[in-house]
């Protein structure tokens, strides 16, 4: 069974409005708050472009499984979900870094962590 609740919080965590995650599936803002205050459920399609937005996998929206995908493989035990996608950011800006800017990086982020 579908969780709104579930919808709600992890658009909350993606930083996206209502507004802007319909624009990403192609639906109306009116479309998202009902999925979300759980007046109506996404059709297959779209509680699949839910989850490709969100990053998180359909089984979590349907209440299969208690975590996300995602944060199965990756989450590193005791952070928050906030902690987790602000890690995965860094990450992302990392990858598109070139060769002589992550040799700074590896410098920068080996002080910064010796200083704590």
């Amino acid at each position: 069974m579908f969780k709104p609740e579930r919808l709600e919080k992890w658009r909350r965590i993606r930083k996206l409005t209502q507004e802007e995650l319909a624009t990403k599936i192609n639906m109306t803002k009116a479309a998202v708050s009902n999925y979300e205050n759980g007046h109506s459920s996404p059709s297959g399609d779209t509680l699949a472009a839910l989850a490709d937005v969100l990053d998180i996998d359909t089984d979590y929206l349907l209440d299969r499984t208690d975590t996300p995908r995602h944060l199965n493989q990756l989450k590193y035990e005791g952070n928050s979900d906030e902690t987790f996608f602000e890690r995965k950011e860094l990450i992302e800006m990392i990858n598109k870094a070139s060769s002589e800017d992550l040799a700074d990086l590896k410098i920068i982020v080996k002080r910064f962590v010796k200083e704590k």
